[in-house]
């Protein structure tokens, strides 16, 4: 889009969202995903404009990174293949690039960035190929309504709602006119339109997580420079507008100026009470004579070993930890009394094979300024010898500054 300020206009789009304002800042696989996704795009376009095939190189190189982040980049292989199967002069014209030997050495090179998960992957039996390939083919029409709504009104939400209408306005755009004509446009597209239809394929039979869309927007972002003069007039307001709603949740997730119950906060949900939490845990573990501290929901296990006094032992009974290169607790627990926390939110009975007794103890509850977050239930467990998976998490050393 030459003379439409492109780069400007979709970076401050972008960083305008809570998709990336609030969500990027967090450790989790689509910061590095949607960085090297980023990169893939500009170096088709770099190829689009300037026809030199060593571009298709780099776009190996950076999709090859995006699948080593996360394994939504494997949608990256659809969305061009479909670009060049649908634009005649990327595929028999002047430059037949299918023909050529630079596509395929971007995928060579691809494959060999992503090597070392495949491996990982064959050392461990397939976990986490396994884990996220279960997710597809699912199929549940009687509450595809709710799944598709949920994933509609989440985008908007994390979009904000001036951007959404810019960038609903955008995809529809690039829907319409990508075609063989205008390869720039069709990049676009693909990019846009290949992961919109899978994730409206999975919310057919589950809940798509508000996260996961967020490869849509690069794409997106960019294309709003091709609006028309009076629609794209609207991209500053729809922009203050973003940075304002990113700014009123950034003070209250630090200062909670506002007490808020959690349907009206996010930031409670995620941040609230966790550090109160650990402590009301510690004294429960300290009048209870407990040598250990454990949880079998992984994220909670992590949080308790970053939160407690390091010289509490804290340990992760769930399957996945038997992934990890950390110490076996088996030992530890057995024939030892321990504190165990599990979400009141989950409604079974926990695992009974590591521990020989359980006991209920009184709930905690995790919450900010009076307004609850979240139950916790606590049982007194005696560990015994069993083929459950535990690992003593990581802990910081005594006297570091957690």
């Amino acid at each position: 889009f030459p003379g439409r300020r492109a780069g400007l206009i979709a970076g401050v789009l972008m960083n305008a969202t809570l998709m990336f304002a609030v969500g990027a800042t967090t450790l989790t696989p689509d910061t590095p995903l949607l960085l090297f996704w980023t990169a893939t795009i500009w170096a088709l376009a770099r190829l689009v404009a300037t026809g030199n095939g060593a571009w298709w190189l780099a776009a190996g190189l950076f999709a090859g990174l995006a699948l080593d982040s996360k394994y939504t980049a494997a949608l990256l292989g659809p969305a061009i293949l479909a670009w060049l199967l649908i634009v005649p002069q990327l595929r028999q014209g002047m430059r037949p690039w299918l023909r050529r030997w630079q596509p395929w050495a971007a995928g060579v090179i691809a494959a060999v960035v992503f090597a070392p998960v495949l491996a990982w992957n064959a050392a461990h039996g397939f976990a986490s190929l396994l884990k996220q390939g279960g997710r597809a083919g699912d199929f549940d029409p009687g509450r595809a309504v709710q799944y598709l709504s949920e994933l509609v009104s989440g985008q908007i939400g994390l979009a904000t709602p001036g951007i959404a209408i810019l960038l609903a306005a955008a995809m529809w755009s690039a829907l319409r006119r990508s075609g063989p004509r205008e390869p720039a446009y069709l990049l676009l597209g693909c990019f846009i339109w290949v992961p919109v239809l899978v994730f409206v394929q999975h919310a057919l039979g589950d809940r798509v997580q508000a996260n996961w869309p967020s490869v849509i927007y690069p794409a997106a972002c960019i294309a709003v420079a091709g609006l028309s003069r009076r629609m794209l007039s609207w991209w500053r307001p729809a922009a203050a507008l973003g940075f304002a709603l990113t700014g009123a949740i950034w003070v209250q997730a630090i200062w909670a100026p506002v007490p808020l119950p959690m349907l009206y906060d996010p930031t409670l949900l995620r941040l609230g009470g966790w550090a109160a939490l650990a402590s009301e845990i510690d004294a429960v573990a300290e009048a209870q004579g407990a040598q250990f501290i454990a949880s079998d929901n992984y994220g909670h296990a992590a949080l308790l070993a970053r939160l407690l006094p390091p010289g509490r032992v804290v340990l992760g009974v769930e399957g996945r930890w038997a992934l990890f290169d950390l110490p076996d607790g088996t030992a530890t627990i057995e024939g030892r009394t321990g504190i165990l926390v599990r979400s009141a939110r989950r409604d079974d009975t926990p695992d009974s094979r590591p521990w020989s007794e359980i006991t209920h103890l009184s709930p905690l509850t995790r919450a900010r300024d009076g307004m609850t977050a979240e139950g916790f239930r606590l049982y007194r467990v005696t560990g015994r010898p069993s083929d459950a998976s535990v690992a003593v998490m990581p802990r910081a050393l005594p006297g570091a500054v957690p």
